[in-house]
């Protein structure tokens, strides 16, 4: 009996091809996965934008080493530092890193005998042309130098600035302050030493004071 004609090409038909739909299915699963791995073993950016700061330490002991100067560090992030001057024999400043600055104190004289009006106002009007620090006094009245410095910013033609400024208002301003707040003691001295036969060389940037003595 012959077959349904239909019955055989349902028997030929080929089938619809999900065989071969199947493997290009793995494939896109593939490269997905292969893409996943490229993303995880990618490496990160932004690295350069993260990197730690150079330690602040290092940077103003290098400093201080370049500019040779005699300094010590009596405890990790202290430094005291001897400024040479040309008024004054040295300036010692004290330089301590904080966890947010740099602190900067120097001396610059002690109270003064006199005219302490006159002195903290010529202080304070120097104040605003300094860069990096200021003048300040203790509970004694002894004069110094101040300052911070956020550690972002320590670098070393920041702390070689700041030095410079310490020492061009402690040395010299020094001579002036001594004028203003110990003139009689100057004078005193002066007399003093000429009626011994004493040199009197280091005070001779007192001239306009210890003239009126020496007559």
């Amino acid at each position: 009996m012959a077959e349904p004609e239909a019955d055989r090409k349902a028997d030929t038909a080929p089938e619809t091809g999900k065989a071969d739909t199947a493997p290009d299915a793995d494939r896109k699963a593939d490269t997905t996965a292969e893409a996943d791995r490229k993303a995880d073993t990618a490496p990160e950016t932004g690295k350069a934008d993260t990197a730690p700061e150079a330690d602040p330490r290092a940077v103003i002991e290098r400093t201080l080493n370049d500019a040779e100067l005699e300094w010590e560090s009596p405890e990790d992030g202290t430094y005291v530092v001897t400024l040479p001057g040309t008024r004054k024999l040295s300036t010692t400043c004290s330089l301590r890193v904080g966890r947010h600055s740099l602190s900067v104190n120097a001396f610059v004289v002690r109270h003064p005998d006199e005219n302490h009006e006159a002195v903290h106002r010529w202080l304070l009007e120097r104040n605003t042309r300094l860069y990096g620090v200021s003048y300040a006094i203790d509970q004694l009245g002894d004069i110094y130098l101040v300052g911070k410095l956020p550690l972002a910013a320590v670098t070393p033609e920041e702390v070689d600035r700041l030095l410079g400024t310490v020492l061009e208002n402690a040395d010299g301003s020094f001579n002036t302050l001594l004028e203003m707040g110990f003139a009689t003691a100057i004078r005193k001295e002066y007399a003093w030493r000429t009626a011994r036969g004493e040199s009197t060389r280091n005070l001779e940037a007192f001239s306009n004071l210890t003239r009126d003595a020496a007559k």
